[in-house]
């Protein structure tokens, strides 16, 4: 199935610290930075009793002083009846991501801006300025960076030697994850980003990537109407639930 290759790449391209196989639930831990890398997706078709599965996650994570979260992929035969056995058990829904995909062809960034490929060391720093946030709080986030395996796109888009938008590839065999977008906050609504995931697609498209994917938290309006505009359509959901505190 296309959908549960995606969804591989995805996993592939933001990994955890840990992450192992459960009866076909892939559960991933990574000191508790982002949901993705700190929850359990069912992925494959599962065996055991989901309530005894569900109690061994509990526990797994307790153990990592984490939040037990669950990820239930739309395509996955099993998530809308494990939905509805954590829904009982109080676990809250969160978050529904819309995975977003579309072939890829060459694209041509915009002459009047430059795209600039770093190294991890010099974009992390530009990622948290763009994103106002502080580097030294992003220390688990460079830890997974660190971890990728394959061929990265470390993007940042300049105008006039200044940086305004910035954005991380992953070039996972024939597919490219699109993840860390973000757009200087005076910078909005310049074009800017879409300058930059087209001239990151053509530099994907060089490395081998036929096609990209992209992950976008539902409600924000703006970005569903700029991937729309370049060319993304939707090719599953997902969603969270949430251990209750």
């Amino acid at each position: 199935m296309f959908a549960r290759r995606i969804e591989e790449a995805t996993l592939n391209s933001w990994p955890a610290r840990q992450q192992f196989l459960f009866d076909g639930w892939v559960m991933r831990a990574s000191e508790g930075y982002t949901k993705r890398a700190n929850s359990i997706t069912p992925l494959y078709p599962s065996t055991l009793p989901a309530r005894e599965k569900i109690a061994t996650c509990v526990r797994f994570y307790a153990h990592q002083d984490l939040p037990t979260i669950f990820r239930l992929p739309s395509f996955v035969k099993d998530s809308a009846e494990l939905d509805t056995l954590l829904a009982q058990q109080g676990y809250q829904e969160r978050d529904l991501t819309h995975v977003l995909h579309r072939t890829l062809e060459p694209a041509q960034e915009a002459a009047s801006s430059e795209l600039r490929l770093l190294t991890l060391s010099e974009w992390l720093p530009l990622f948290c300025h763009l994103s106002n946030v502080n580097l030294e709080a992003h220390q688990p986030h460079r830890a997974i960076l660190e971890r990728i395996a394959f061929p990265t796109l470390y993007a940042v888009l300049y105008e006039d030697e200044t940086p305004v938008a910035c954005g991380l590839g992953v070039v996972e065999h024939e597919y490219c994850g699109i993840f860390d977008i973000v757009t200087a906050s005076a910078q909005r609504r310049k074009g800017y980003a879409t300058r930059l995931i087209n001239g990151m697609l053509a530099q994907a498209s060089t490395r081998g990537a036929t096609s990209t994917f992209l992950q976008l938290v539902g409600g924000n309006q703006a970005a569903q109407h700029l991937y729309a505009k370049l060319g993304f359509s939707e090719l599953y959901r997902y969603w969270y639930r949430i251990q209750p505190s």
